[in-house]
């Protein structure tokens, strides 16, 4: 029997669904049906400050009125913030996460004083520190300081071994050839997972996630290639299984710039709202002649 394929749409209410949404969604829905699997609607709504119902609401009516159908029950990230903290608390076991209580400002101006210490990465300027001594951790944690938690990307390599070296993903394109790619998670330098007040992270949730849904295909926009280098370090001091990565092409505007959700003309509710049908949509994405 042929392996099953199971890929999904994930975003996240916090703010409404655009052409480029709606291209990730569409592409994700017509390569499970290709491959007569299971498509699976995720709704990732961890950010508490950003997420609201009327956009929640709104994705599901986009979906439906586009003609996608998704498995039930959509699962919500915010109903299940207990399964991240013991995800997390896994990494804490192990050694591998410490507490960072230095503010944006700070790691900033850490950054400008040895900038040959902090190349670019896909979050920003790598930042790579250290935990604190017990006794000023506990100072901190007794005053209430905020703090993120941090993947120590030294104490990875040294928990993996040669391991660290050997792993690699493996990128699909929408034809089935594939390739491996060497995973580089250091580009992220010691990665936030977690924080203190907000709770767990798009990376840690993410691949929490894929390995509970069993998510075989992660069908998902150019601008986070780079995020899978994370996810499979994450992946393997997890010990959760490794999906299969396609990257999309993004869609973009007039001026060639990838489209946001404060592009407001280029929302599915506005498209609908002047009366375009769903085909038009894919029409557009040139998805259809």
């Amino acid at each position: 029997m042929p392996a099953p394929f199971v890929t999904r749409f994930a975003p996240s209410p916090t703010g409404l669904l655009h052409l480029g949404h709606a291209f990730s969604a569409i592409t994700a829905f017509d390569a499970a049906c290709a491959a007569g699997g299971r498509f699976i609607l995720r709704i990732e709504d961890i950010d508490r400050t950003r997420c609201r119902p009327e956009f929640d609401a709104a994705i599901f009516d986009d979906l439906a009125w586009l003609g996608l159908e998704w498995e039930e029950p959509v699962r919500r990230q915010s109903e299940h913030l207990k399964e991240y903290d013991d995800a997390l608390q896994a990494l804490i076991d192990k050694g591998l996460v410490y507490r960072c209580f230095k503010t944006r400002k700070e790691i900033a101006e850490e950054i400008t004083r040895a900038p040959h210490f902090a190349p670019a990465g896909p979050e920003g300027q790598q930042y790579i520190g250290a935990p604190l001594g017990l006794a000023d951790e506990r100072a901190m944690l007794d005053a209430g300081a905020p703090y993120a938690w941090r993947l120590s990307i030294k104490t990875a390599k040294a928990f993996l071994g040669t391991a660290y070296d050997a792993l690699s993903f493996t990128e699909e394109t929408p034809h089935g050839e594939r390739r491996m790619i060497k995973a580089t998670p250091e580009i992220f330098g010691d990665a936030i997972i977690a924080r203190k007040d907000s709770g767990t992270s798009y990376h840690l949730a993410s691949v929490y996630d894929d390995a509970l849904q069993g998510v075989t295909h992660v069908i998902r926009g150019q601008d986070l290639y780079h995020a899978a280098h994370l996810h499979r370090l994450l992946q393997r001091l997890l010990d959760l299984p490794a999906p299969v990565y396609r990257h999309h092409r993004l869609i973009t505007d007039n001026a060639g710039r990838r489209l946001a959700k404060r592009d407001k003309a280029a929302t599915l509710a506005a498209i609908r709202k002047a009366g375009d049908p769903p085909e038009e949509i894919r029409r557009r994405l040139g998805l259809i002649a």
